[in-house]
């Protein structure tokens, strides 16, 4: 199918609504149809003068700000590159039939800049829709009618500065939240391969929301033919969340390697925590696995149980050293540590609660879909398996909380 030749100055005039595009130094290059029928300007009348040259302030108004205001928003949009909507702004327009004839008029105003090539702004999109019989109708007539407009106008007004407070909220949140994300994979690359074995990890942020860059897991080898394993989740999310993360992740990666067993590693770091803003009440598993022994050793601060799939199909969660959060308790105290037997070919799964966890649903019901999913995917290799894990645990849509993911066939 050919796809159709379209007339971008045809599509331009056409549109409804009063748009112009100026020059950045704010010359009218172009207005549609309902900009020139609106203003009552010709296109002529327009083209290549000053904005404020073709519609110049009210002199018989000291108290108009409208030029003022209206060319600040412009130059916001042409030094900053990004859209400025402007509020509520009362602007009068010489009659042109009766010179010296100012009739009032309030408009509602953005500035959007067109960016060239090389990033720089080349034309300012100038778009108005005018409310002045809004405000009028809403007003009312009368001996206080010219009060009931103002107030009607600082009323709307304050609306529209929330409006463009809210959006540049969002812009400032989304620009956040794209930082948060690029430090957390900075933070988190997938690891090098821990001896001979396999295994595969994931990291799934929110969707739709900032609660993301809290979650984190770490794998690091130890002499002989051992591992140390951990998953973490901090509470918090975005910047400050993600430098918490790295900060506790990086810990405990130090400490394993010199604490002789999970529960040191762990009291290790919770002693570190009660030192860093933001750490409070994070939770942490950490696991040693021995294939000399075939053993799992692990301590966990709060967090949900890892869980082991057998070579019979049946499952166990590791919930036999389980203890508060770091940082809950306000003096120090030992952490427990459990051990457990492995098979070869079994498989050990860590994750954080973003993948069990569910509003108004009990955590038993999550750690139950856990543990069903593992035992149908479970003869799958762990790159296979843990995307199968996210794809029957994770919703597609409107996921709350980000998710971090350890499979290792041991």
């Amino acid at each position: 199918m050919r796809k159709p030749r379209i007339d971008y100055a045809a599509v331009f005039r056409a549109l409804p609504g009063m748009v112009a595009l100026l020059t950045p130094d704010l010359r009218y290059v172009d207005a549609n149809e309902d900009f020139l029928l609106l203003a009552g300007r010709d296109r002529e009348q327009l083209l290549g003068r000053y904005v404020f040259d073709v519609f110049p302030e009210n002199p018989n108004d000291p108290a108009a700000a409208g030029m003022r205001e209206t060319r600040a928003s412009m130059l916001r949009a042409v030094a900053t590159g990004e859209r400025d909507t402007m509020a509520l702004l009362r602007y009068d327009i010489e009659d042109r039939e009766r010179p010296g004839h100012w009739v009032e008029h309030f408009w509602s105003p953005v500035n959007a800049p067109v960016l060239g090539p090389d990033g720089n702004v080349v034309l300012i999109v100038h778009r108005v829709e005018e409310v002045t019989e809004l405000i009028r109708a809403r007003s009312g007539t009368g001996s206080d009618s010219s009060r009931a407009r103002v107030l009607e106008a600082e009323l709307y007004t304050r609306a529209r500065e929330l409006q463009e407070l809210n959006e540049r909220l969002r812009l400032a949140q989304a620009r956040d939240r794209e930082v948060a994300l690029a430090l957390q994979a900075a933070m988190l690359p997938t690891p090098t391969p821990v001896g001979h074995h396999r295994a595969a990890v994931r990291y799934r942020p929110a969707v739709g929301t900032l609660n993301v860059c809290g979650d984190w897991y770490d794998l690091v080898d130890l002499p002989g033919d051992r591992i140390a394993v951990a998953v973490g989740d901090v509470v918090g999310h975005g910047l400050q969340a993600a430098g918490v993360m790295g900060q506790l992740r990086s810990a405990l990666s130090a400490a394993a390697r010199v604490a002789e067993s999970p529960a040191r590693a762990v009291e290790a770091l919770g002693l570190y925590a009660r030192h860093v803003e933001g750490a409070e009440s994070s939770t942490v598993v950490k696991a040693f696995i021995d294939w000399g022994t075939h053993t799992i050793t692990y301590s966990s601060a709060g967090h949900p149980p890892p869980i082991l799939l057998h070579q019979d199909g049946t499952v166990t969660f590791l919930d036999r050293a389980t203890d508060p959060p770091l940082g809950a308790r306000p003096e120090h105290v030992a952490r427990p540590e459990a051990t457990t037997d492995f098979a070869e070919g079994a498989i050990l799964v860590l994750y954080t609660d973003g993948l069990i966890e569910r509003r108004n649903e009990d955590i038993d019901v999550g750690l139950a879909r856990l543990a069903d999913s593992l035992v149908r995917h479970g003869r799958a290799d762990p790159e296979a398996l843990a995307d199968a894990l996210l794809a029957d645990l994770l919703p597609s849509t409107d996921t709350t909380d980000d998710t971090a993911l350890v499979v290792i066939r041991l």
